[in-house]
């Protein structure tokens, strides 16, 4: 790829490139550099025009598909809607490297003497409703990846799941498609009574209790409503009503949305507690489902008080009939622990490849530069190169408003987010991100947790992890935020003797996703390169494991077939029958769809 090439041959220059007193950088010359290179001219945060927070187009109140008594089982479409939810150029479509990443061994584990999951091969056979595959369609998804194939049908036959797989793999796909799935035919029946969510809207006049069938709890705002439009193109068309509580936007509004009917909440623990407080807004009575999302993070102790709070307080699962999955790209042994504390007997434990991994499709970089000329060597990385998204990540706050006041005076495109943003810049600083009016960000790691945007073809580490806050883990989470289902994309890190704790981790982790080691790394090489990670099993349980792995003498179903990585086909298994969309209900969808124009 010419991108790739000319980035290669960028990245060779840099260390080469010294910042001295007899040779500082000209901040216009920069300017010119990089407006010759390309680069869109920085634009000034206008602080003013901002200032009013009921006017700002806040990400909670998104538009999402409001339903009308009169219109039966499905939806009629809406097309200016539809348009927003599906066509829009800044939503993440498959890539062309998608083999690759379900090339990953699979082992779905569950408790000895429990019944192994029949993965799935295709949307069709997965007994799905029809407007949850009429949605898939919409958003492109062609095929389950290997975390879709395993944790869709464990969710559609009751389990509590587990899911470890690598970033930008499909997981908050994984959970929302079944349990979706299982909730549309039978909305009517479960859902609270809300009033006609129109404009109309007068909250003491239809205002009714949000009493929600699914909880996903996420440990940052920018998650949150990154889930909350993946749930408004998902729940189209249906009864199914998502709303999304995080801290720092207008509560007023948020209390509105909530107000109006709420099937699916999705938010971060403070503000979900706060609402759980005011027992006029939200009841949990009526939950079946909780998700926690990068939960490993949430399951620290940062978030387990909380974590907990929300799980055992208020009158959540009054029937007992809950189901609770927890998904990350990471989840070392104390957290798995922790979480079994949540989990019912009946649990399933997927992992793609080894919990906390990378892929193959990020091109992995480290070159030695000295503290004291990393802003130069950013800067001269940034003009060398073709413009293209690119994702800076600093360790502190003050460091973030280091680089990007640097890189800003420098004649850079840039923008900037961690927590000491008011919610409204840090909303701001991801739409100028994402329309790439600054396709430059620089951010604090956990700021970004989660993100998934749009053509992010290059993560730089400035600073790379501390092994006190992440470290490794952090490392894969950060890299993650390029090459999202099946697209490629290049991660650099700037790496001098203060990184020198990570080291042995870092290289581990370029052996296992086949990079290049620089040489200033080779005593890192462990004897034979023989690779031992963290332990990723669980001694203190008996597991049954089935597993994809194409080397194995037999498939997991202990049939004499070719297994193909995670394609496997495989018999029966002994599980309960359900119905084409998961369970019986009273009131399922009725007719057939007609068949997009996009296809299954």
């Amino acid at each position: 790829m010419e991108t790739y090439e000319e980035m290669d041959r960028a990245l060779q220059q840099v260390s080469s490139n010294v910042d001295t007193d007899e040779k500082p950088l000209d901040p216009a010359e920069s300017a010119r550099l990089a407006r010759e290179r390309g680069w869109a001219e920085p634009i000034p945060y206008d602080y003013q025009s901002y200032g009013n927070k009921d006017a700002r187009d806040w990400a909670g109140i998104a538009a999402r598909y409001e339903w009308q008594d009169e219109y039966g089982d499905v939806g009629p479409r809406n097309p200016d809607l539809e348009q927003q939810l599906f066509h829009h150029e800044y939503i993440t479509r498959v890539g062309h490297k998608l083999a690759e990443l379900n090339a990953y061994e699979v082992k779905a584990e569950v408790p000895e003497g429990r019944d192994r999951v029949k993965p799935i091969l295709d949307w069709e056979s997965a007994g799905l409703h029809p407007i949850v595959r009429e949605n898939i369609s919409l958003c492109l998804y062609e095929r389950p990846t290997a975390i879709q194939s395993y944790a869709v049908p464990a969710i559609l036959t009751g389990r509590d799941v587990i899911g470890i797989a690598q970033t930008g793999s499909g997981k908050t796909g994984a959970f929302l498609i079944p349990i979706l799935s299982k909730l549309m035919g039978k909305a009517k029946k479960l859902a609270a009574p809300r009033p006609y969510a129109t404009n109309a809207f007068v909250p003491a006049e239809h205002a009714v209790r949000a009493e929600p069938l699914v909880m996903i709890i996420c440990p940052t705002r920018e998650l949150s409503t990154q889930i909350f439009d993946e749930a408004r193109r998902l729940c189209y068309r249906s009864m199914l009503r998502p709303c999304v509580a995080y801290g720092g936007a207008p509560v007023r509004q948020q209390r509105e949305e909530l107000q109006k009917g709420c099937d699916i909440l999705i938010g971060t623990p403070g503000r979900i507690m706060d609402f759980m407080n005011q027992v006029n807004v939200l009841s949990l009575k009526r939950v079946r489902y909780t998700v926690i999302d990068e939960a490993d993070e949430l399951l620290q102790s940062d978030w387990e008080d909380d974590f907990r709070k929300i799980i055992s307080g208020g009158d959540v699962a009054e029937d007992g009939d809950h189901t609770y999955m927890m998904f990350s790209a990471t989840f070392n042994k104390e957290c798995r622990q922790l979480a079994r504390t949540y989990l019912g007997a009946n649990w399933v434990r997927v992992r793609i490849g080894r919990a906390g991994s990378s892929h193959l499709n990020v091109l992995q970089e480290v070159i030695y530069v000295e503290e004291s000329q990393k802003k130069r060597a950013l800067h001269d990385l940034l003009v060398t190169m073709v413009p293209i998204r690119t994702l800076i990540f600093a360790n502190t706050k003050d460091q973030v408003d280091i680089v990007d006041d640097f890189l800003y005076n420098h004649g850079m495109p840039v923008t900037s987010i961690h927590s000491g943003r008011t919610q409204g810049e840090r909303e701001d600083a991801i739409r100028a991100f994402r329309t790439a009016k600054c396709p430059i960000m620089v951010a604090t790691g956990l700021s970004a947790r989660g993100l998934d945007i749009v053509n992010v073809m290059h993560i730089i580490n400035f600073d790379l992890p501390k092994t006190a806050h992440g470290g490794i883990n952090e490392y894969i989470h950060r890299i993650g935020r390029t090459a999202r289902i099946g697209n490629e994309g290049i991660a650099t890190s700037f790496y001098s003797e203060k990184d020198s704790e990570l080291a042995s981790d870092l290289v581990k982790i370029l052996l296992e996703c086949k990079q290049k080691i620089p040489d200033f790394l080779e005593n890192y090489i462990p004897p034979d390169q023989v690779l031992d990670f963290d332990d990723d099993t669980d001694e203190e349980i008996n597991l049954a494991e089935d597993t994809g792995n194409a080397d194995a003498a037999a498939d997991p179903w202990g049939q004499s077939e070719e297994a193909s990585n995670w394609q496997v086909q495989s018999p029966a298994v002994k599980e309960e029958p359900v119905d084409a969309w998961g369970e019986p209900s009273q009131n399922p969808a009725k007719g057939s769809l007609e068949q997009s124009s996009w296809g299954y």
